[in-house]
């Protein structure tokens, strides 16, 4: 009896940290850039992206479609709040077409892990015909 209890409390142990070191999920719908009257008639597709946190290390993979124009870079950037603009954190794989996938694996440092968990992480693409922005999603827990 004994044995059978110390056998069901390290079952127990098992499973609580192996349900604690799952990875965490993060997604991001891809839409538009905001557009003004110079920018409308350049700024078209449209995506999707999944994200997975496991530790510290943060992997892509995401695609997109409709840009009038190919793809130039994807960026990771960090903004102060959801919604609002930040620098690039790191460089991220993309298809130079006007469709295709983005790829990467990030190792992320505290502060932005904490920024992913807050919502404050992006995703951003460029084309050649919007080299400013072209499709952007925040990523978050689903």
């Amino acid at each position: 009896m004994r044995r059978q209890s110390v056998l069901a409390v390290g079952a127990i142990i098992a499973m609580v940290l192996a349900s604690a070191a799952q990875a965490e999920e993060f997604h991001a719908r891809l839409g538009r850039v905001p557009v003004d009257s110079r920018t409308q008639s350049t700024i078209a597709g449209l995506g999707r992206v999944t994200a997975e946190l496991d530790g510290s290390r943060l992997i892509i993979e995401g695609d997109f479609s409709g840009l009038l124009g190919p793809a130039t870079e994807a960026n990771l950037h960090m903004g102060s709040a959801v919604g609002v603009r930040g620098p690039v954190i790191q460089s991220l794989s993309i298809s130079t077409q006007s469709e295709g996938e983005v790829t990467g694996s990030v190792q992320l440092a505290a502060d932005e892990v904490a920024a992913l968990r807050a919502g404050r992480l992006y995703i951003q693409i460029h084309s050649e015909i919007a080299p400013e922005g072209n499709l952007w999603g925040w990523l978050l827990v689903e």
